[in-house]
């Protein structure tokens, strides 16, 4: 559970064998946020890849979703598993290759040493144990590494990244854990809201919110969902489509609105109405319209939000 022993780009399929043997590496870039940092992830399935021995600069946090793979790291080795976490140090020296003829595939996401150092005191975590039985974390961690591979929307990858680094420091690491109590956590929430809402169509940074407000991002991530029970990208994609329901409304086609209330094009504003009110933007307008009639094109008169 390595990657960057060999570069990679974008998706790479290695040229199968007499055997057929499956190859495959896909390298995807999020950004934390408007103007943040990068965060790289990887995609990845071999049955026969051995990687050579090589470090890293950034944490690599890897997730095991099929097949075995077996780790040179700190002079022994660790076999994975499906469901198992993997958090190789930066600087220390690792391989991997396959443990069994089955190959393996995983998800890793390479994360500067500062991200993991959210929610936590003591300086930069150290993991004694690198092969973690954590499957709820497992999970959180899969998901968001997949969702944002095919979207990765900046508020998002900071909403979900960075407080999943902070659970898994928290839980894992010899770093004494912040406190949880965030004073004010409702004013907060609310100074938030109205900044997201505010910005609709390019939200701030939590990094910068928070720093206006004069706390970490854990902070205001914990203030934050304590207090609505969600992160903020959630809050402000609901928050989108409700908005996106008064155009289609008013007669505008989905491609039209999308970009109107700050979704990055119309299969995002889809993805997000159908999660919040269960129905495709394009069979919403239509339920909603008294008849069929010609869209007038997007202008700043037709915007009832500005």
């Amino acid at each position: 559970m390595t990657g960057r022993g060999e570069a990679t780009t974008g998706t790479v399929r290695r040229r199968p064998s007499r055997h057929s043997a499956k190859e495959e590496a896909r390298w995807t870039r999020t950004v934390l946020g408007r103007d943040g940092r990068p965060l790289d992830l990887l995609t990845a399935r071999f049955d026969q890849h051995r990687y050579a021995p090589h470090t890293h600069d950034e944490f690599t946090i890897g997730v095991s979703v099929g097949g075995s793979e077996l780790i040179g790291y700190r002079g022994g080795h660790i076999r994975t598993g499906p469901g198992s976490i993997v958090v190789l140090a930066p600087g220390e020296m690792h391989t991997g290759g396959p443990a069994a003829c089955d190959g393996y595939a995983y998800r890793a996401l390479y994360a500067e040493p500062s991200l993991l150092c959210e929610g936590a005191v003591g300086g930069l975590p150290h993991f004694r144990e690198p092969l973690l039985d954590d499957p709820g974390l497992a999970a959180a961690l899969r998901a968001a590494h997949t969702e944002l591979s095919v979207c990765p929307d900046p508020l998002e990858a900071e909403s979900r990244l960075p407080w999943l680094l902070a659970a898994l420091t928290r839980r894992h690491s010899t770093a004494r854990p912040d406190r949880d109590e965030v004073p004010g956590a409702a004013r907060i929430a609310d100074a938030v809201r109205d900044r997201l809402a505010g910005e609709l169509q390019d939200p701030p940074s939590l990094a910068s919110l928070a720093t206006d407000l004069g706390l970490s991002r854990y902070q205001l991530l914990r203030a934050f969902r304590t207090t609505t029970g969600i992160p903020p990208y959630a809050w402000l994609a609901q928050h989108r489509v409700n908005r996106a329901r008064r155009l289609l409304e008013s007669g505008l086609r989905p491609a039209e609105v999308a970009g109107l209330v700050g979704f990055a094009d119309q299969a995002h504003l889809t993805r997000w109405f159908r999660r919040v009110l269960g129905v495709t933007p394009a069979a919403y307008r239509a339920s909603v319209l008294p008849f069929s009639s010609p869209s007038p094109s997007p202008s700043p008169s037709l915007d009832p939000f500005r």
